[in-house]
């Protein structure tokens, strides 16, 4: 009974199966396969433009590949201090850039506030020899905290950009989450508002190791094509980073299993809420941080239940998140095991 994170989810069947009718044939390597192609293309009909793709095995590789072709050296990347680029990769937007800085920001939910990225981007910084030169602005969709940016938010970050000649990253490990969460079209919440480059992930809905980077300016790829082989990430049997992809988005399973997930986390907070449990964010994807006293803890942890502390919330602040594959029974078992402790 693990609300740990999705990443301890197992992986889909119709993404196992696809591997091993992958397997059955030789392909040509390093993405020159037929599946690959055939990705590519449906990611085309999903978010009904031109673009180009490249599949990456991991969440930071997608994120450092993005923003290292548009950000440069001398590059400032401005973030939410709690974003998964600023806290969770080692430094990895750091090495890829060859040294760009990050300059991260408050916000309430986990969500960067326009009014502050203008008034820093207001100061003076571009053009000034002495200082690093702003160059990409990245967003989390879902956010660290479970919160969704809406179109009109996305919009309103992006005509920042404009103004001052920025780029704009999406980091999209739960992308799937947020889109059903906004229950929109893909196109909405990404180019057509605003966002030039998507880190678009899987691994947590269903995948073993998939991600892709999404150009919706198709011809800034090859550059990031150069970029992923010199940094250790071009595989040579690529079609089985694609296979998964390609069941991923077949049928609009990604869709589904983002949906089973969003739904057991609204189904944990209506039974939570009833139970007056605390909640330190909205509940908007597969996420919900929680306040909860050492019996009640205690008692969960017993009935074996695992889950994280929230520091950022204080010693009594936990995590949980939903999954795909979250059964519904153990949310049940949840909220019952809080109110028989009590």
């Amino acid at each position: 009974m693990n609300f740990c994170s999705d990443n301890t989810s197992i992986a889909c069947d119709a993404i196992l199966q696809n591997i091993i009718r992958v397997n059955n044939d030789p392909a040509m390597p390093y993405g020159d396969d037929m599946v690959t192609a055939r990705v590519e293309q449906d990611f085309k009909k999903i978010f009904d433009c031109d673009l180009a793709m490249l599949p990456v095995a991991t969440g930071t590789a997608a994120n450092v590949l993005a923003l290292s072709v548009y950000c440069p050296s001398h590059g400032a990347i401005l973030c939410h201090q709690e974003s998964h680029i600023n806290v969770d990769e080692c430094g990895a937007p750091e090495l890829y850039t060859g040294g760009a800085k990050l300059v991260p920001f408050n916000g309430v939910g986990s969500k960067l506030c326009p009014l502050e990225l203008e008034n820093y981007l207001s100061q003076g910084w571009a053009g000034n020899v002495h200082n690093m030169q702003p160059a990409v602005i990245s967003i989390t969709q879902a956010s660290e905290s479970g919160t969704i940016y809406t179109i009109n938010e996305v919009k309103a970050i992006s005509e920042i950009c404009k103004k001052h000649d920025l780029k704009l990253h999406m980091d999209g490990a739960r992308f799937a989450n947020a889109l059903v969460g906004l229950n929109c079209n893909a196109s909405d919440i990404t180019w057509r508002a605003g966002v030039d480059i998507l880190s678009f992930g899987a691994t947590k809905n269903g995948a073993i190791a998939a991600e892709a980077v999404i150009f919706f300016d198709s011809l800034m790829a090859e550059l990031a094509g150069f970029k992923r082989k010199r940094g250790g990430h071009l595989f040579s049997k690529m079609r089985f980073l694609s296979a998964q992809l390609e069941a991923y988005l077949k049928d609009n399973l990604w869709l589904e299993n983002a949906l089973h997930a969003n739904q057991m986390a609204a189904k944990l907070f209506a039974g939570l809420s009833k139970a007056n449990i605390k909640f330190r964010y909205p509940v908007a994807a597969n996420e919900l941080f929680i306040y909860l006293e050492k019996p009640i803890f205690i008692k969960l942890k017993d009935a074996g239940f695992s889950f994280y502390q929230y520091p950022l919330g204080g010693d009594d602040c936990y995590r949980l998140v939903t999954a795909w594959n979250t059964r519904e029974d153990h949310v049940d078992m949840f909220i019952e095991t809080i109110y028989n402790s009590r």
